[in-house]
């Protein structure tokens, strides 16, 4: 049975007294729920208070990026020793908006997939297809290539252990979702891709979220597809009373 995991991308959002304000108050209202996984992304500067303010509960830290390398001449970069070191056991990679505005592609994304399982990180996986790709019909093609391109060279025991987050572009800070329906879809074809480079059991076992313009409104949309495992959430995490809602229900 996999467990329901629910992330808060913080994004370039909160500073360390904006951060410790939302603790406080989220920790409060959600007294260490554990009937889900629940794991936090905060940006780099917050990731240190984060840590010891969940160190005590069951959630879990998470990080928004990642570079490939352990250590070196990579001005203004961090690496998975460092997220480690900082008690980090998720980073997000790939996610539309490196991809729109970094310049990341299927293969930086692989180096970096690599990476944080070579280091004891589990990946968050982001996917997702553009408006134009799916208004040309083009959504399976793109999902087939980031896929393959992302795992290239991946091992099934670390796949089995990774989160894929399918996030289509167009929803992202739209405010207009996806369907539930229409996701699961999607979900089902990442399922059916994993099957057939890996195994049926890996398949299985892999968990995968919905993300864009997730809230409390169509969270129950999302979590009852039998496919979709959990929510990376975005805008609506960075209040605590939403998050929690979207946590809880």
């Amino acid at each position: 049975m996999r467990k329901k995991i629910i992330a808060a991308n913080w994004k370039m959002y909160k500073t360390i007294k904006d951060a410790e304000n939302f603790l406080r108050e989220f920790l409060s209202l959600s007294n260490n729920y554990t009937e889900k996984e629940v794991v936090i992304c905060p940006p780099f500067t917050s990731l240190f208070l984060v840590r010891e303010y969940i160190k005590d509960t069951p959630y879990k830290l998470g990080a928004q990026n990642l570079f490939w390398e352990k250590e070196g001449a990579y001005t203004g970069e961090i690496s998975p020793i460092m997220l480690r070191d900082l008690g980090c056991e998720y980073v997000i990679i790939g996610h539309s908006e490196r991809r729109q505005y970094f310049g990341e592609d299927d293969e930086i994304v692989n180096k970096k997939l690599k990476s944080a399982f070579d280091n004891g990180l589990i990946p968050i996986l982001c996917i997702g297809e553009k408006w134009e790709e799916r208004e040309k019909g083009k959504t399976n093609d793109i999902i087939i290539k980031q896929i393959n391109g992302a795992l290239e060279g991946l091992d099934k025991e670390n796949v089995k252990k990774l989160v894929i987050a399918y996030e289509p572009v167009w929803a992202i800070g739209t405010g207009h979702s996806a369907r539930g329906e229409d996701a699961n879809e999607v979900a089902s074809l990442i399922r059916e891709i994993i099957e057939k480079k890996y195994s049926g059991v890996v398949a299985q076992e892999i968990r995968i979220q919905y993300g864009g313009s997730v809230n409390p409104k169509n969270i129950s949309e999302f979590l009852s597809q039998p496919e979709i495992d959990g929510a990376l959430v975005g805008g609506a995490s960075l209040n605590p009373q939403t998050f929690w809602e979207i946590v809880r229900i």
